[in-house]
């Protein structure tokens, strides 16, 4: 039987913390959110200031770049490109830049997702949360 690493709470926990350092330090309103690596929702934290809707576009993106097993701007580049019939893909809602997978070994174990600022901070700042793993 093939095995992979998972996320622990404690790897959760600590992505979320880095995550929340990095918004905090450029004063972003954000929700952040980790999925598993079959999108189910882990962790959900909305920082003061966060519209309400991103606690919606923030695991819609983790949850798209968990089950793509790569980062949601994928996507969105391939719509903007024109390949507009791809909104219609089955159980992907998070179309958008701010989803990032976590792969570890090979795998992807989950994602981070972040809504609330530019999509290019979104991402940075689920990279930053990522990165406290190494």
């Amino acid at each position: 039987m093939k095995q992979k690493p998972y996320l622990s709470l404690e790897d959760v926990k600590r992505m979320a913390a880095a995550a929340e350092a990095e918004a905090l330090a450029h004063q972003w309103a954000v929700t952040i959110a980790i999925v598993d690596d079959g999108g189910h929702l882990l962790w959900l934290q909305r920082l003061d200031g966060a519209p309400a809707v991103s606690a919606q576009i923030a695991p819609a993106k983790a949850h798209t770049a968990a089950l793509g097993r790569r980062e949601s701007k994928v996507y969105e580049d391939i719509i903007n490109q024109g390949r507009v019939s791809f909104l219609s893909a089955p159980g992907l809602s998070g179309l958008l830049e701010g989803g990032v997978p976590v792969l570890m070994d090979g795998h992807c174990i989950g994602a981070v997702g972040v809504s609330g600022v530019k999509s290019s901070e979104d991402a940075q700042i689920a990279r930053a949360g990522i990165a406290s793993l190494a």
